[in-house]
């Protein structure tokens, strides 16, 4: 894929849970069928990046082991690149798994530690793909422990400036660079709220922002605690305030009703910049 191909209107990219224990789709799309009819109906639904993921990074969530994560995702990102033309996103933070992502046919790799494990940035490094850089504050099984924040805003913009200049340092180009502030990841209800709320102040840092909130939950919060699968109205909405707020990329996985909405905030956005 070339990196043009991630163009300045926005993408909606699917997600594809290739796990046991994901907190809305855990289970179903491990079986290698299975997980390319969901492919497939992303695609008819208006996906422009798949996005496959191989251990949860919920609340709480085990890690897993190296061989278990590839087991998981080569197997299925070698399936799509066959079937499918698409933009293809391995989601993940060893560095093995990326290597072996890209090698069966992914074209990017999604990192929710921005590349802070061992051998990471080196990996992304040798790759030349491009790369999301998420902020995550702590780590998936502790993180939702007293989260604790002097800006949210402010704070985590600046670890995305020294995440950046960590890639720079390896030699990973700056245009190659997303940035996803990590909504539920080591955040409250505020400090998620806040996110939303302010999201265009990323767009100092001068590079494209992932924004990821289907279905988690803040949206289940707001929403009077509804439970995960009640959570498609409130995701919509807030796919949309991130696109009106400089979303370049929305993760989700609702993709048709998010399509949809996302079609309307371009139009708009076109109008905005024409007038």
């Amino acid at each position: 894929m070339a990196w043009q191909t991630i163009e300045s209107s926005i993408q909606v990219m699917g997600i594809l849970n290739v796990t046991p224990d994901s907190f809305s789709d855990g289970g179903l799309f491990q079986q290698r069928e299975a997980a390319l009819r969901q492919v497939e109906q992303m695609l008819v639904d208006g996906a422009d990046i798949i996005d496959v993921g191989g251990e949860s990074t919920r609340p709480g969530a085990q890690p897993v082991s190296v061989q278990a994560e590839l087991d998981r995702v080569v197997p299925v990102i070698a399936a799509i690149r066959e079937r499918f033309e698409v933009v293809v996103s391995v989601d993940t933070s060893k560095p093995e798994v990326m290597l072996a992502a890209v090698g069966a046919g992914a074209d990017m790799v999604n990192d929710v530690r921005a590349l802070q494990e061992p051998g990471a940035l080196e990996a992304c490094s040798r790759l030349r793909v491009p790369v999301c850089l998420m902020h995550m504050q702590g780590q998936p099984r502790t993180m939702q422990q007293s989260p604790h924040y002097h800006d949210v805003v402010q704070d985590i913009s600046r670890f995305f400036v020294e995440r950046i200049a960590a890639c720079g340092q390896v030699g990973i180009a700056r245009e190659r660079l997303i940035l996803d502030p990590g909504f539920g990841f080591g955040k409250n209800l505020q400090h998620n709220v806040a996110l939303l709320s302010r999201l265009d102040e990323f767009s100092s840092l001068g590079l494209p922002i992932l924004a990821g909130i289907s279905r988690k939950s803040m949206i289940g919060a707001l929403l009077g605690n509804r439970p995960v699968d009640g959570r498609l109205y409130g995701s919509v909405a807030a796919a949309v305030i991130a696109a009106m707020k400089g979303a370049s990329i929305l993760r989700v996985h609702d993709v048709l009703a998010t399509a949809d909405a996302i079609k309307l905030v371009a139009a708009v956005i076109s109008n905005q910049q024409r007038g």
